[in-house]
């Protein structure tokens, strides 16, 4: 495999977010040769695409160029009455606009839902792909990962407190470095 970045986007702007803290965690497990960094997503103004005409604002822009040479997607998404945060969908607007000009397109992806409730995020991780199939994202299949009862699973460190867990993630990771590399 040859080295490859993703970019990790959080659903959530919460100071300690347990998404954050969750993708943080994933990117320590990252096998050798894959590597990626948190793509800023609070400051983007909501998408309208009369701004696009012209300059658009700097943070959309910032934003698209983070994103756009990566090799991967890393979602890392809370759930918000069954659905994506906002924050996050005006970040897919913003990314995948103006029309044709997707930074997404053809990106290999993958989504990590999580919840300190048992449902984890299942509501948003659906939403989610459903949007992702649209903008040309192939999203990994399997391994799933809605990560339920997350504030249990993190230690005080923000570090992952339990090993079937820490284990799972470490796979996670791995299988979706193949996936990048498959879809590369």
């Amino acid at each position: 495999m040859g080295d490859r970045s993703i970019a990790v986007i959080v659903g959530s702007i919460r100071e300690g977010s347990f998404s954050r803290q969750l993708a943080h965690a994933l990117l320590d497990r990252a096998p050798a040769g894959l590597s990626g960094k948190l793509v800023q997503i609070d400051d983007l103004p909501l998408y309208n695409p009369d701004l696009d005409d012209g300059t658009p604002p700097a943070a959309w822009t910032r934003f698209r160029n983070d994103v756009r040479p990566v090799d991967g997607l890393l979602f890392v998404t809370p759930e918000y009455n069954r659905s994506v945060p906002g924050v996050l969908k005006n970040a897919i607007d913003v990314g995948s606009r103006p029309y044709g000009k997707s930074i997404f397109s053809g990106k290999p992806g993958a989504i990590v839902s999580c919840s300190p409730g048992a449902l984890s995020a299942f509501g948003a991780n659906h939403h989610l792909r459903q949007s992702l199939v649209f903008l040309d994202v192939p999203v990994m299949q399997q391994p799933e990962a809605y990560i339920g009862n997350i504030d249990k699973l993190l230690g005080k460190d923000g570090g992952i407190s339990d090993a079937g867990t820490d284990k799972f993630l470490a796979n996670f990771m791995k299988k979706f470095a193949e996936w990048i590399e498959r879809h590369s």
